[in-house]
């Protein structure tokens, strides 16, 4: 599969950062970036996962760019609809808001909040169910990859959700594939190691879907403008889910811009 054939995804999560006025001023330079040198929208899709505080806030933000940049949410409840819930927003919520993207099974919501197989599964489906096209965020730890068990523990993560997702349901994900140990780490994995294992991971889903050869898979992990390039340059390899440089806004320009050239 070549990117060529697959318009490339870029999403920026901002994970709990920033401070209130800083992420208006974050998307008014990038706005401003795209009115001075535009990236075509055919040439790659991007969205910015923002904290839920300021979710409907950068969406109204970004209504007067220059192109489509998607909201997403970088995270909904395991609970669907409206009810006695306190703290959780859920999948018809963010729908009501016209929020039409969200990340699920991020490795810090499995690792520090606690989001086993079953909840991911009851998240994906509210979040399909509602209509939400989902950034399903898959990788193993170093531990994991030391032993040899990396491409089972990726793949596993995969045939979880294969159970309660409808066939049709499938060109409504995006798979992100993050190796634990390159997350705010500053360690990337190497393109080709991060090539092979996207590969690994179209095999399995072209085993699963029908839209397996024409699901986009994103890498994340330390994903800098400094090595999007070369990253881009892989044929499996559809965008990047980028966490601390999408902070800056001319770094996350600069990723985007990679990736809308690398088609």
């Amino acid at each position: 599969m070549s990117n060529s054939t697959i318009t490339p995804w870029v999403v920026g999560n901002w994970k709990m950062n920033p401070m209130h006025a800083n992420a208006f001023q974050l998307i008014e330079e990038f706005k401003q970036l795209l009115q001075q040198d535009n990236i075509a929208a055919e040439q790659c899709h991007i969205g910015v996962a923002p904290t839920s505080i300021v979710l409907t806030g950068v969406q109204a933000q970004l209504k007067d760019a220059a192109r489509a940049v998607y909201t997403v949410a970088q995270d909904l409840s395991r609970v669907a609809g409206t009810g006695a819930y306190t703290g959780e927003v859920s999948a018809e919520l963010l729908k009501d808001s016209q929020i039409e993207y969200v990340l699920i099974g991020h490795s810090e919501r499995r690792e520090l909040f606690g989001d086993n197989v079953e909840i991911l599964k009851a998240k994906l489906q509210n979040a399909l169910s509602a209509g939400l096209t989902v950034i399903y965020c898959v990788g193993e730890s170093l531990e994991q990859r030391e032993q040899g068990a990396a491409e089972q523990v990726v793949l596993q993560q995969i045939c979880d959700i294969a159970a309660v997702v409808k066939a049709e349901q499938w060109q409504n994900i995006v798979v992100a594939y993050e190796p634990i140990w390159a997350i705010g780490t500053g360690k990337t994995a190497s393109p080709a190691d991060a090539q092979a294992m996207h590969a690994k991971i179209r095999e399995g889903l072209k085993q699963i879907t029908a839209f397996g050869a024409t699901t986009a898979i994103l890498y994340g992990g330390s994903v800098k403008a400094e090595n999007a390039v070369e990253l881009a340059a892989c044929p499996d390899i559809n965008g990047a889910l980028v966490g601390g440089a999408s902070l800056n806004a001319q770094s996350f320009y600069q990723i985007a811009k990679a990736f809308a050239q690398s088609k």
